[in-house]
């Protein structure tokens, strides 16, 4: 690598890594004056408020990963231009992808970075930052999936309720199928369920058990009955966050688990799937933005390029969620919400380093 490129890599990777610094410290400030009532009134312990900071300190990153980089792109590359470097570095002979190259090598060495974060640092911090948020701040409320929780168990089996009360271990309207051969062999239906921990047993309220048989149907009610079921309480109360926590195998078989059941939830689980790859890629895709952006020198200076990249980052945090939502929400395929702005945001990138380098 010549000195041009040491120059630009150096100056690339200093202003992320100082650009991380300085936010990540104000996100903590932030938070923990919006947090710092609950967590007094709770008389949480000081250690696991500091390991909660931790783990929101690396969710905090992981989660403006791309912003981060894109205005400490724009920044330092703005400061360039405004001192017309680049200029001369262009006029020196060099070309414009050239002089793009020490962008890309930070970029990757950046990617790696993204890669490691999202397949082992972050879902160990976004289970912590998770349960501790959901103990002391929402005291478990919606960390669960628990209304109109619909799954299939095993091969032969698939349960539903209507509702379940975490706290009081019961669930409404509940059902179980059994089938064998693609045909119903019995149908087990209670107005209510509760797990008894203690005993490790289901209760059932207005039990009734209808056996198909060839000719006539074989019913059994009973008003109240203790059983053992081939599922545990979880597979009535999945937790929302799961997929999050999850290292990427672990992630692939949870996903393929909860197709199998007919989660309602799988859409979510995917798109935390894909993310861990398009992080990395719109990394370059951002990067190769903010150069063209902020590349030429402006009559009003750095603050004008600074103006146009945070509008333009907006716009790809808003395409990002909105398509997320979408996925989560509806039969949007996650992948296309995950990818989408990769593609659209990769063509801007194309026809702004078109134009950037005329």
């Amino acid at each position: 690598m010549k000195i041009l490129d040491w120059y630009i890599l150096k100056r690339y990777l200093f202003t992320f890594f100082m650009m991380l610094l300085l936010f990540i410290p104000i996100g903590i400030t932030v938070h923990l004056a919006e947090k710092i009532g609950k967590i007094i009134d709770n008389k949480v312990p000081m250690n696991e408020v500091l390991v909660y900071l931790l783990d929101f300190t690396i969710y905090f990153a992981h989660l403006l990963f791309p912003l981060f980089l894109f205005l400490s792109v724009i920044w330092f590359t703005s400061k360039l231009a405004n001192n017309t470097e680049i200029i001369a570095f262009l006029s020196s002979g060099v070309s414009f992808y050239r002089f793009l190259r020490p962008y890309m090598i930070g970029a990757f060495i950046v990617s790696i970075l993204a890669i490691i974060l999202g397949l082992f640092l972050a879902p160990k911090a976004s289970e912590g930052f998770n349960d501790f948020s959901y103990k002391y701040f929402k005291k478990g409320r919606g960390v669960v999936e628990n209304t109109n929780v619909y799954r299939q168990i095993n091969d032969n089996e698939i349960i539903y309720v209507s509702n379940f009360d975490v706290k009081n271990s019961i669930g409404n309207n509940f059902t179980l199928e059994h089938f064998k051969d693609n045909k119903l062999e019995y149908k087990i239906s209670a107005t209510s369920i509760r797990y008894l921990e203690k005993d490790t047993i289901y209760q059932l309220t207005n039990y009734v058990k209808r056996t198909v048989g060839e000719r006539d149907d074989e019913l059994e009610i009973v008003k109240r009955k203790d059983t053992l079921f081939d599922f545990d309480v979880d597979d009535l109360i999945p937790v929302i966050y799961a997929a999050e926590t999850k290292m990427y195998g672990d992630l692939k078989n949870f996903i393929a688990k909860e197709e199998s059941r007919g989660s309602s939830n799988v859409g979510r689980f995917k798109l935390v799937l894909y993310r861990k790859w398009s992080l990395p890629v719109s990394v370059f895709i951002l990067t190769i933005i903010a150069v063209a952006v902020s590349s030429m020198k402006r009559r009003g200076g750095m603050g004008v390029n600074l103006a146009v990249g945070i509008c333009i980052a907006m716009v790809f945090v808003f395409f990002d969620k909105v398509f997320g939502v979408m996925a989560e929400q509806s039969d949007f395929p996650p992948v296309v919400a995950v990818w989408f702005p990769n593609v659209i945001f990769g063509i801007l990138a194309i026809f702004l380093m078109s134009n950037a380098k005329r």
